[in-house]
């Protein structure tokens, strides 16, 4: 009515911002009149009643406009996963587009985003703040105040945007609140209420992990080889990838392979990543060292032992990790040149590797030299002299005599083996009890090394160190006292299966392939090193046994003394 009245006075002017997307026209006559997005509209002496209502129409819509509160629509899922909570944010948008219509409600502007609110940092919900206090809207309109907020610092934004009055409403379709000492109050408690639930559902699910650990369950994705079992929650082996990863691991223990090459076979047998190329060289680091193959799992830095059916053993795992070692580190492939022992053993003195050079006399002879590479920067290397492929076989063919047995003492060993098999009866019960006892004396270490850990004796990082050791040591044991239990005196099967091999270390000798005779030497020792024109490598178990054997003995296993001295020198206690 006062519109009315202003319009019906000879003089009256307003004056009203219009936004870019409004132009209205007024029908003055015959005469088309826009009005300009900032202007001063005019009426003076309106005669026509259309020409009247069309302005008090105007007037009335501009001044309803400019009195009405603009809201923002925020709009919040929490994964950022495009799989999961699909719908979320399509039914908050149409229930708040409803709740306003409803409401009479002017949206200025909608907003969301999929992002979680337990940490600050939300881009979107950050610049919606932003124009809230460029003055762009007065007002937010949410589903629940946890859409907003479920940590301090946004919680607290809003609620000072509230006491600067430059939020004077809220509206939530499942929320009370009013700008008020009480609705302040509320509203607090409301985003409280969030970061409770979100910390309360943090330690529920941690407590939930904790007990699939003490159940031996990996609370992760399942490795290459396995796959989750959705039904029981488990990991279960992969029928498809299963075989062909314990084939690589098995292939790759033989030290035959680099990472690189045991890449290009892992392509040949289908295991390539999501986009059907070749494993990331990390990727494939990462199955090799991974101990869940064997039967246990890492989380967080930590071993503990698995519940899910073993790959393979843990002596293969060990054999992996040696020749990962010896083997892992990809290197460019040269074009061969006859050197016989390149890479075979490392300087004795710096120990870096044991370079191979090729020298051609006047004559034309060829001759090749083994010496240290001489590529340390901390000491200045003395071996300057070189030593003769002729002379490196030659002392290649004495480590092999070292440990071969020759065929009168190969059938003196098999008679002593059958003597103790009868005899081993008796003791296999010792055996296994003392077995036990090692097992659960290492048990007692772990439990004593937690309490330590928690009485705040060790940092974190020594007490997941030493516990792996001991988890480690501990499956050794475990899998020796299965395999006894399984096979029984399955060790008399391996000592004869010994007793052949090192027979056959003789018959290398006298076939003179010096290819054989390497290769032997880096499968029965290790840590090959030259340093003074000398060969020297550490045997493993138990050839180290036949190696310090005394020289009388050794020279009467090759035949070359006839004596029975050496009967008392074997000990098989």
């Amino acid at each position: 009515d006062l519109a009315v009245r202003k319009a019906r006075g000879s003089d009256w002017c307003f004056r009203q911002e219009i936004p870019r997307h409004f132009e209205i026209h007024f029908q003055f006559f015959r005469r088309k009149v826009a009005v300009p997005k900032q202007s001063l509209v005019c009426v003076k002496d309106a005669r026509a009643d259309t020409m009247r209502l069309q302005i008090v129409g105007v007037v009335h819509f501009f001044f309803k406009r400019n009195s009405m509160t603009k809201y923002f629509i925020y709009c919040r899922k929490s994964s950022e996963d495009e799989e999961r909570q699909v719908l979320s944010i399509e039914a908050q948008l149409t229930e708040l587009r409803d709740f306003a219509k409803q409401q009479n409600l002017f949206v200025a502007r909608e907003y969301y985003e999929s992002k979680t609110a337990k940490e600050p940092g939300r881009e979107i919900f950050n610049e919606m703040l932003g124009e809230i206090e460029k003055g762009n809207a007065q007002g937010i309109l949410a589903w629940n105040p946890d859409r907003l907020a479920r940590n301090s610092i946004d919680g607290g934004k809003i609620i000072y945007l509230v006491d600067t009055q430059k939020i004077v409403a809220l509206k939530f379709p499942t929320f009370w609140f009013e700008a008020t000492p009480q609705g302040k109050f509320m509203l607090s408690v409301a985003f409280g209420q969030a970061k409770y639930y979100t910390d309360n559902l943090r330690e529920n699910i941690l407590r939930g992990i904790r007990q699939k650990i003490r159940r031996g369950e990996l609370s992760a994705k399942a490795p290459l080889g396995y796959f989750n079992e959705p039904r029981l929650r488990t990991i279960e082996p992969d029928r498809k990838t299963f075989s062909k990863v314990k084939e690589i691991l098995g292939a790759f223990a033989l030290g035959q392979y680099t990472l690189t090459a045991i890449q290009r076979k892992m392509f040949s047998v289908g295991l390539v990543g999501k986009d059907g190329k070749h494993l990331a060289l990390s990727t494939v680091h990462k199955i090799l060292t991974n101990p869940f193959y064997y039967g246990h799992f890492r989380y967080r830095g930590e071993v503990h032992a698995g519940s899910h059916k073993p790959m393979i053993s843990k002596k293969l795992f060990d054999k992996v990790q040696e020749a990962l070692v010896a083997n892992g580190k990809p290197r460019k492939k040269r074009g061969e040149k006859g050197l016989l022992y390149k890479g075979f053993a490392v300087c004795g003195e710096c120990g870096y590797a044991i370079t191979a050079e090729r020298k051609i006399k006047k004559s034309g002879r060829l001759y090749h030299y083994y010496h240290c590479t001489f590529k340390s920067k901390t000491q200045t290397c003395s071996q300057t002299r070189f030593l003769r492929e002729e002379e490196m076989t030659r002392q290649v063919q004495n480590l092999c005599k070292k440990v071969s047995l020759s065929d009168e003492w190969r059938d003196k060993y098999l008679a002593k083996l059958e003597t103790e098999n009868m005899e081993s009866r008796h003791s296999s019960g010792l055996f296994v009890q003392n077995l036990k006892n090692d097992i659960s004396v290492i048990k007692t270490r772990i439990e004593r090394l937690t309490d330590a850990y928690l009485n705040e004796a060790l940092e974190l990082g020594e007490y997941q160190e030493r516990k792996n050791i001991l988890m480690s040591e501990k499956k050794t044991l475990e899998e020796k006292l299965s395999d006894f239990e399984r096979k029984g005196n399955h060790w008399l099967e391996l000592m004869r299966n010994w007793i052949l091999e090192a027979n056959q270390a003789e018959n290398l000798i006298k076939r003179e392939n010096p290819i054989e005779q390497k290769d032997f030497l880096v499968r029965i020792g290790s840590n090959r090193r030259l340093a003074a024109k000398k060969l020297e490598m550490d045997f493993k178990m138990p050839w180290d046994f036949l190696a310090k054997t005394p020289v009388r003995a050794a020279r009467f296993a090759h035949g070359e003394v006839k004596t029975t001295t050496f009967v008392k020198v074997v000990s098989w206690n």
